[in-house]
C-alpha cells in the first residue's frame, strides 16, 4: 500500500474517531495498536506502544505540567485573583475604553499565572463581564478582549501547552518557553490599540468612566498588595533565562514561592490547598494519558515510511519558503476549528518535525509561531473551547453573538504572526541570552 494512502487513511480514522465521541487518548491508542498489528502481523508489533507508553510517562520533563498547573490552581483559590484584580483597576486610570484595558492586561496577567485559557475566559466572563454591561460597553467588544486576553494563556509562560509541544517537538522547554514572552506582550498591546482606536471613533462603545479619580498613594498601596504574586512568575523566568534552573525546577521553586506568599498574603487554607491538589491531579491525569497513548503515533507513521516520503517529497518541491511556511501554518490553524489543540499538536507534530529541518527553518522560531496558531484555535469557531468557556459563565448570551465578538481580534492574531515570520528576531531575541 502506498505510503500517501496510509497517513490519509490514519488521519481520516482519527478524525471519525474524534466525531463519533470517544475519548481522545483511546482514539491514538486505537489507531496505534491496530496499525502496528496490521502492519507486523504480529503481537510482538504491540509491545512497540507498550514500551514507548513507559517511557514517556517516565520522562522527567512531563513533570513541569503538574507543577505549572498546581502554581495556577494556588493562586485561583486562595483568593489572590482578587488582589491582582484590584491592582490593575487601580493602575488603569479614568479614561474613555477604560475597562477594556483592565479586561486585556487582568487577562492576560492571570493567562500567565494559570496557563489556562478556558480557566481565565470562564473567571472573566463570570466577573468583569457583567460589569462592563452594567457601564454600557459594547458587549460584543467586551467579550472579545476577553477571549483575546485568555488566549495568550498557552503562549505567555508558564505555559503547560508549550512544555508539552518542546516534548513533542524535541527542542529546548526553557528557549520555546522564554520565546512566547515577547510575540504575547505585542499580541496585548495589538489587543489594546484596537480596543482605544475603536473607542475613538465609535464614543458610544467605550463610555467615560464615572468613577472619581483616586488619588495616586491609594493606587499605589493597592497595586503593592499584588507585587508578591507577580514576583512568582518574575522568579521563574529569572530561574530559566539565568540558567539557574531547568523549567521543572523553576516550575516547583515557583509552587513552594506561590504556596508561602498565598500563606501569608493571600487566603490560602488547608482546605483550598486540598481542592488545588485534588484539581490538579485531575487536569495532569488528562493530560498525561492523552501524551502517553498517543506519543507512540509518531512511530507508527515512521514505521510505515510515511514520515521519510512526506520528507522526501516536500524536499523536492521548489516552492518558494514562504510559500511552504504559509501551508505549514495554515493547516493547523484550519484543523483547530475542529480538533482539540492537544491532539492536533500529537498529529501535526511528528510530521512536521523533520520537515522543519529539511526547510531549513530555525525549530524555536517556527514551534513558537506554530504555538501561537493552536492557542488562536481556542477562540476559533465553530468548536473553540474558550468560547464555550465565557458563553457558560455568562447570563444566557447565544453562541453565536462570541462567535462575532472573536472576529477582529483573530483577524490580529493573523496580522501579528506576519510580524513574527518577517521579523524573527522578536521570538529570538529572548531565547539567544539563554
Amino acid at each position: 500500500m502506498e505510503w500517501y494512502v496510509i497517513l490519509s487513511s490514519v488521519f481520516f480514522l482519527l478524525l471519525a474517531l474524534f466525531l463519533m465521541g470517544l475519548p481522545i487518548f483511546l482514539s491514538f491508542l486505537l489507531i496505534n495498536v491496530g496499525g502496528l498489528y496490521i502492519l507486523t502481523g504480529d503481537i510482538k508489533g504491540v509491545l512497540l506502544v507498550v514500551n514507548s507508553m513507559f517511557s514517556t510517562s517516565t520522562s522527567i520533563s512531563l513533570a513541569a505540567i503538574p507543577l505549572f498547573v498546581l502554581l495556577g490552581e494556588l493562586l485561583f483559590r486562595s483568593g489572590s485573583v482578587r488582589i491582582i484584580f484590584d491592582a490593575v483597576d487601580a493602575l488603569v486610570g479614568n479614561f474613555r475604553a477604560r475597562l477594556y484595558a483592565v479586561s486585556i492586561v487582568l487577562s492576560t496577567v492571570f493567562g500567565a499565572l494559570s496557563g489556562s485559557a478556558m480557566a481565565v475566559a470562564a473567571m472573566m466572563g463570570s466577573s468583569l463581564l457583567p460589569e462592563m454591561q452594567k457601564r454600557n460597553y459594547d458587549r460584543s467588544l467586551s467579550m472579545g478582549t476577553i477571549l483575546a486576553g485568555a488566549s495568550l494563556a498557552p503562549i505567555i509562560p508558564p505555559s503547560v501547552m508549550a512544555v508539552v509541544l518542546g516534548i513533542l517537538s524535541k527542542v529546548s522547554i526553557s528557549a520555546l518557553l522564554v520565546a512566547g514572552i515577547l510575540p504575547g506582550i505585542l499580541l496585548a498591546t495589538a489587543f489594546l490599540l484596537y480596543t482605544m482606536v475603536r473607542g475613538f471613533l465609535n464614543p458610544d462603545v467605550a463610555p467615560l468612566s464615572e468613577s472619581a479619580e483616586r488619588p495616586w498613594s491609594e493606587r499605589g498601596r493597592t497595586a503593592l498588595r499584588a507585587a508578591p504574586f507577580l514576583l512568582i512568575i518574575v522568579t521563574i523566568l529569572g530561574l530559566i533565562l539565568g540558567g539557574i534552573a531547568t523549567p521543572t525546577e523553576a516550575a516547583a521553586s515557583g509552587c513552594v514561592a506561590a504556596a508561602i506568599i498565598c500563606a501569608i498574603f493571600g487566603n490560602l487554607r488547608l482546605s483550598s490547598l486540598i481542592e488545588a491538589l485534588r484539581s490538579t491531579a485531575m487536569i495532569t491525569a488528562m493530560i498525561m494519558i492523552i501524551m502517553v497513548c498517543s506519543v507512540s503515533f509518531s512511530q507508527l507513521l515512521n514505521f510505515t515510511g510515511a514520515t521519510f516520503e512526506l520528507v522526501k517529497l516536500v524536499s523536492a518541491l521548489t516552492l518558494p519558503l514562504v510559500l511552504m511556511f504559509i501551508m505549514l501554518q495554515l493547516l493547523p490553524f484550519v484543523l483547530c476549528m475542529f480538533i482539540d489543540q492537544i491532539a492536533l499538536m500529537i498529529m501535526l507534530v511528528p510530521i512536521y518535525q523533520p520537515m522543519i529541518g529539511a526547510l531549513g527553518f530555525d525549530p524555536i522560531w517556527f514551534w513558537t509561531i506554530f504555538l501561537i496558531n493552536m492557542s488562536i484555535g481556542g477562540i476559533t469557531p465553530p468548536f473553540g473551547y474558550t468560547l464555550f468557556s465565557l458563553q457558560g459563565a455568562s447570563d444566557g448570551i447565544p453562541i453565536q453573538a462570541v462567535y462575532r465578538s472573536v472576529l477582529p481580534f483573530i483577524a490580529i492574531f493573523i496580522a501579528v504572526i506576519a510580524i513574527l515570520a518577517l521579523v524573527p528576531e522578536i521570538i529570538l531575541f529572548l531565547p539567544s541570552l539563554l
